[in-house]
């Protein structure tokens, strides 16, 4: 999730404005130059916080949010928190586009418990709000969650790496998240459903935060522990790719089968390339594309988008395996973000 990507021009625009937004809002136009439908006073206005500017995951959200608004003449404005949990900065955020009129916001929560006080607030003066990505704890708090189901996205890869496998015995190790964070916890109970195992059968896990270098000090930890691992769960690509690293220095990048979750271009080319076996590819664009259009909706018409939708996930391989439905890098690459 530390891939650097070179931006269009709006991107940069909109990035510079989430620069300042967790501390005073600023609106920021879809469109390219001033007096377009995007920007006109009569607009409506759609809010987008995110848990960081700088993850291209986010990136790519931000994308699909400026083009929507753009297409739908709605005014955009966006935040961010300083770094991957930053809560009170996402509350500021809140109370200041609440302050700035906005009809809806989408978020996703870097604390979901935490954020709720928050929404609960906006929510009461009659301002839709969406979560993107993560739930809220309890979901209810917000009005309407467009994400990826994490547990099918686990399954999917715990499936994978169990045809892979071909009935020999598994030595797993997990590369997690962070304790108590649902995406997380989701992805890790999905792959071990879709294995057929427990956490019985993991011989090791360690929390990552989703990094790259902590992902790799993770399974140095793990083959420590236990030498003869050879199923690798990764709460994510960088994660993946950071255990790929400690496996080519022992020499066993050859015979552990790792299995991660995003679909980012980085970890896409990494399946091509052969460092993971598979990934589970999910699709920021569409939810906060469909995010913006509910907000427009509900601006027009008063109808308030509700419960969960599931804004797809596919499993991307090169070597496909019976009984499990895959699409190739070819397809993953084409529909890749960051």
């Amino acid at each position: 999730m530390s891939r650097i990507s070179r931006l269009p021009s709006s991107l940069i625009r909109a990035a510079a404005c989430t620069g300042v937004a967790t501390l005073a809002l600023t609106a920021c136009g879809s469109g390219s130059g001033s007096g377009t439908a995007s920007t006109g006073s009569g607009s409506v206005k759609v809010g987008l916080i995110t848990k960081t500017d700088t993850n291209p995951f986010f990136v790519k959200m931000k994308e699909g949010a400026e083009k929507a608004a753009k297409e739908n003449g709605a005014q955009l404005s966006t935040a961010a928190g300083k770094f991957d949990g930053d809560n009170a900065g996402q509350v500021t955020a809140i109370e200041n586009m609440v302050a700035a009129g906005v009809k809806g916001i989408l978020i996703t929560p870097s604390d979901s418990k935490a954020i709720v006080p928050a929404i609960q607030k906006a929510r009461a003066k009659g301002v839709l709000v969406i979560a993107l990505d993560t739930p809220t704890e309890p979901e209810s708090a917000v009005d309407a969650l467009f994400a990826t189901d994490n547990l099918k996205a686990g399954q999917l890869i715990g499936e994978y790496a169990k045809a892979a496998m071909k009935g020999k015995t598994a030595k797993i190790a997990a590369l997690d998240l962070a304790p108590g964070v649902s995406v997380g916890v989701q992805r890790h109970n999905g792959f071990l459903k879709g294995f057929g195992a427990t956490d019985k059968d993991v011989v090791c896990a360690q929390d990552t935060g989703g990094d790259q270098a902590k992902g790799q000090t993770a399974m140095e930890n793990c083959l420590q522990k236990a030498p003869d691992i050879n199923v690798v769960y990764t709460i994510n690509e960088p994660a993946a790719l950071g255990a790929y690293t400690a496996l080519k220095a022992k020499g066993r990048e050859k015979d552990v089968l790792i299995v991660s979750v995003d679909g980012g271009c980085t970890g896409t080319q990494a399946v091509k390339d052969g460092k993971i076996a598979a990934t589970s590819q999910q699709y920021p664009l569409k939810m906060a594309a469909e995010g913006v259009k509910a907000v427009v909706t509900y601006a027009k018409d008063g109808k308030k988008a509700s419960g969960y939708t599931d804004t797809g996930v596919t499993l991307i391989t090169d070597k496909a395996q019976d009984g499990v439905t895959s699409k190739d890098t070819a397809y993953g690459l084409d529909n890749c973000w960051g």
